[in-house]
């Protein structure tokens, strides 16, 4: 155990030391909090400019339902200068695009021939909003050539939203599912950016001291367990702590550039990428009892057992492909002949963002994404994404318990690469080799 905390101390103070990581640590945290701000400030300026867009109607279309300006979009009607004119007064002006509605003989004709001419790739939500009036449009007149009356049809649409509760009375909205989703993929990707990031490390560090020949007096008097296990938990340690350091400088960061820039960081997205259906969606939140419902729905999530099984399947997780990510590092020369082994180790952390993403967004206690928070290799990022939801105890202790008995095995298995792979020079191993290396007795 001696022997092991000393392993530790050594490969983490290694780390921490290291020039890079000191630098990385510092820089990363203005780098990213500098790149938030220029996207809100390239947001806000692309809003800030009105663009104009100028149609010309020769099928009428637009005669009783015009398009409408807003801060963003002016539309001007060039219909009496004809579609040639029309093309150069919008390019001589820089109009953002010209929009031709031709006269055709029927509705369906029309409808396949209108035509967008634009300098440069149009906005496809943009796009969409021109579509969408064209084709109300187009029912409108298609309505009335069959003599149906369109205003009692109009008349006629009711609006219908399901309210959601549970059998104990409490009220529920649809919003609170997009939160839950976002802290499943949050901590998806949290875990899997860590893997990589740290695992490859584990990895580069025995691949130096193996060609560095200091592996062979350090092994003399260190079991490779012993060996392994202190640099994966080394790396977890110093990676653990580069994170919480970034976590300090962004919120630091944030909180004073906002104060001194006046951005606000909710304008992340851009006004005109927000649709119809989601700008109705907000307006119905800001209601003062819709907030009181979302704030107590937010704090009735199970908080204390989503944090405690994110920090025990982030930590498992990694040790488990750390686990791997050595075995490989002894098994190879140079971080060149780890390609053959990568694909292996990266394909079920792939498949576990994939699985959370098609199954556990539309069916999260489906039997795919239940199965799936149990195999070990994908369970650290899928049971995440599912306790949100709310998953029973006994399948997070279950999975979590899978997951560990896993990482045990995953350690004497490389373990027994590692004795065997570390003092091995010059020879690219293949799998039937390292098959050898497991049955090593020796």
């Amino acid at each position: 155990m001696d022997k092991l905390k000393l392993i530790i101390r050594r490969e983490f103070n290694a780390k921490v030391r290291n020039k890079s990581f000191i630098i990385m640590t510092l820089l990363a945290p203005f780098l990213m909090v500098g790149l938030m701000f220029v996207i809100v400030y390239l947001g806000k300026a692309n809003d800030s400019k009105q663009k104009t867009i100028a149609y010309v109607d020769l099928a009428n279309l637009l005669k009783d339902n015009k398009f409408e300006d807003s801060e963003s979009v002016k539309y001007e009607d060039l219909t009496k200068v004809g579609i040639e004119n029309a093309k150069k007064q919008t390019d001589n002006e820089n109009y953002y695009g010209l929009l031709i509605i031709p006269k055709k003989d029927s509705l369906e004709l029309l409808a396949n021939n209108i035509q967008f001419f634009s300098q440069k790739t149009p906005n496809m939500e943009m796009v969409n909003i021109l579509e969408k009036k064209i084709e109300n449009n187009l029912r409108t007149k298609k309505l009335q050539y069959l003599g149906v009356n369109v205003e009692r049809i109009n008349s006629a649409r009711i609006k219908s939203e399901i309210k959601l509760s549970n059998f104990s009375g409490e009220k529920s909205s649809k919003f609170i599912n997009k939160i839950k989703i976002g802290f499943g993929f949050f901590a998806g990707y949290m875990i899997m950016m860590f893997i990589i990031v740290y695992g490859t490390s584990v990895m580069r560090s025995v691949i130096e001291e193996k060609t560095s020949r200091i592996i062979e007096v350090i092994i003399s008097s260190v079991k490779p367990f012993q060996l392994m296990m202190g640099k994966i938990i080394g790396n977890a340690f110093a990676g653990l702590t580069q994170f919480a350091i970034w976590g300090v400088l962004i919120v630091i960061l944030l909180f004073i550039g906002s104060m001194i820039f006046g951005i606000d960081m909710s304008e992340m997205q851009a006004n005109s990428s927000v649709t119809s259906n989601q700008m109705e969606m907000v307006k119905e939140m800001t209601t003062e009892n819709n907030l009181q419902m979302l704030m107590r729905e937010v704090w009735s999530l199970p908080w204390t057992t989503m944090l405690v099984s994110f920090v025990l399947f982030f930590l498992c997780g990694y040790l488990l492909y750390s686990g791997l990510y050595a075995a490989i590092g002894a098994a190879v020369d140079s971080e060149t002949d780890t390609q053959q082994f990568m694909m292996p180790v990266m394909l079920p952390l792939m498949l576990g963002i994939y699985v959370g993403f098609v199954t556990v967004m539309n069916d999260p206690h489906g039997l795919v994404a239940t199965i799936f928070s149990f195999i070990p290799f994908t369970s650290p990022i899928v049971m995440l994404m599912r306790i949100p939801f709310g998953v029973p105890l006994w399948q997070i202790a279950l999975s979590l318990g899978l997951l560990i008995a896993t990482f045990l095995f995953i350690v004497f298995m490389a373990a027994k690469i590692y004795r065997v792979g570390i003092l091995m020079y010059g020879k690219k191993p293949s799998y039937k080799e390292l098959y050898k290396w497991l049955r090593y007795k020796g």
